[in-house]
């Protein structure tokens, strides 16, 4: 299955060619790259998909996301296999 995972951006850097960062899901932290949503800023919501950060999302609607995705027992399984 592929899901795309919330994430809060921790941290973020402009690096050539594209800027990247780290997302935090839930105490899983990642690397994430940053090209499809240049404007994300730290503590920023986003939407990660193999390792790209495809969208922004608000608060509200990720943890909402992030829960539901945990109940399903999911999370950890699609992070595992990602870039770290």
């Amino acid at each position: 299955m592929c899901l795309a995972i919330p994430g809060r951006l921790e941290s973020r850097e402009d690096t050539y060619p594209f800027p990247t960062g780290v997302a935090d899901f839930g105490g899983i932290r990642k690397q994430v790259c940053l090209a499809f949503v240049p404007e994300a800023a730290v503590g920023d919501y986003v939407l990660v998909h193999v390792g790209y950060a495809i969208s922004s999302i608000d608060e509200a609607e990720a943890l909402r996301t992030l829960e539901v995705l945990r109940a399903m027992d999911v999370v950890e399984t699609e992070l595992a296999g990602g870039p770290s």
